[in-house]
């Protein structure tokens, strides 16, 4: 299967600036870049769809550079809705840090070059700036934009000077990768084209040459309509500190059957007559849940490694298969690794606050009155110090572990 026909299965396609996706397959320069802005400390599922479009494009021998935004992430991306929390330099810094990681977990490659715009940017003066690529932009040409129109139209809640000059910033980045690497491809989501156009009139102005975007669609929910990311208060993250292993495996696993063939070609390693298969025994035995199992054992594979894939939905099993008053405090214990976690000591309703089962103590008095909360299988209706190895439940699939 050549790259341009896996990405249109997939389903990484949206809008480009080339023509034919086939040119992809001959392309003289195989390079490409790709972004993201520190505006926390992990990336998202909705970031990793972006991200499996990349090493697409890597399996397919494309050398990848990835930006971790060190200057853009001082700023922030616009939204459509109101101005960003300008973050502090340290966080700034520490964010950009661990996305870096993340992305190159998932983008691998032993060519695989990382780069950073703070490098470029504080040597750039601000006049030289304006004079170059200011210069090169009209008003009407930034007006124009989608994100500025919804700020500043009836009812917007106006734009800074900061956030507007965002995507010169954006542009200016492949302008200088172009310059010095050479790559005349950049790669984003959807959200992210109109950044992207920018680079590509930086390039053809000033250097008299062509350059290419490349997008890929928002991931959206097909059954809630709701995108994958977390400005929708729905966040995955691919941080095992902030969504467990257990918790980012059961996430995949409880995907609707109408979402699951749709979500397997984008999040999985899995080919076309691998998902046929996968598919035609679902349809066959839909009660055995074959596709989810198989989109929650791959995506967890991508993003945290076969070895804990496979210990993760053993462990899934085992919570799922037995007594859970009849596991040892050694069986409990390996399960911490994989489940949010308290020390012993910690009273119940602190204890599901802490790990995320409930959202608050009153919460949790709640449904440990309604009887949905249980310790090693045993449901328990008040607080209590929690003085030995634990496996809390709540509900019918969430868990943390005192430890």
């Amino acid at each position: 299967m050549k790259l341009s026909e896996e990405l249109l299965w997939r389903g990484f396609h949206a809008e480009t600036s080339i023509k034919d996706p086939a040119e992809l397959d001959k392309r003289a320069q195989k390079k490409f870049y790709f972004g993201a802005d520190p505006s926390a400390d992990s990336l998202t599922i909705g970031n990793l769809a972006a991200l499996m479009m990349c090493a697409c494009f890597v399996r397919h021998g494309y050398q990848p550079y990835l930006l971790a935004g060190g200057a853009t992430g001082q700023i922030g991306d616009p939204k459509d809705t109101g101005e960003r929390e300008l973050k502090p330099l340290e966080e700034v810094e520490r964010n950009k840090q661990a996305i870096a990681r993340q992305m190159a977990n998932i983008v691998r490659s032993p060519e695989l070059v990382m780069v950073d715009n703070l490098d470029w940017f504080r040597e750039i003066k601000y006049l030289d700036f304006l004079r170059e690529i200011g210069k090169a932009f009209s008003m009407t040409q930034l007006l124009d934009r989608q994100f500025v129109q919804a700020r500043i139209g009836e009812g917007g809640s106006g734009i800074s000077y900061a956030e507007f000059s965002y995507t010169l910033i954006q542009g200016y980045d492949f302008l200088h990768l172009y310059r010095t690497y050479g790559i005349d491809l950049q790669l984003c989501g959807a959200d992210q084209y109109g950044n992207c156009s920018s680079g590509i009139h930086l390039i053809r102005r000033l250097e008299g040459a062509t350059a290419d975007a490349w997008s890929t669609p928002l991931v959206i929910d097909p059954v809630t309509g709701r995108k994958f990311g977390k400005s929708e208060g729905n966040a995955i993250w691919l941080d095992a500190g902030k969504t467990s292993i257990f918790d980012f495996y059961q996430f995949w696993l409880n995907q609707p059957d109408e979402a699951v063939e749709y979500l397997l070609k984008i999040y999985t390693l899995l080919m076309p007559e691998e998902v046929e298969a996968v598919m035609k025994e679902q349809a066959e035995h839909p009660e055995r849940r074959a596709a989810q199992r198989a989109l929650a054992r791959g995506a967890t594979e991508v993003v945290h490694g076969r070895e804990k894939a496979e210990a993760v939905e053993a462990l899934s099993a085992r919570l799922f298969g037995g007594d859970l008053a009849e596991l040892t405090a050694d069986e409990i214990g390996e399960f911490a690794e994989f489940l949010a976690t308290v020390p012993q000591g910690t009273g119940l309703m602190e204890a599901l606050v802490a790990t995320g089962l409930t959202s608050s103590k009153s919460e949790a008095r709640k449904l440990a009155a309604a009887g949905a909360i249980s310790v090693n299988g045993v449901k328990v209706r008040e607080d209590l110090e929690l003085q030995q190895v634990a496996l809390l439940k709540r509900g019918k699939n969430k868990f943390a572990v005192v430890k």
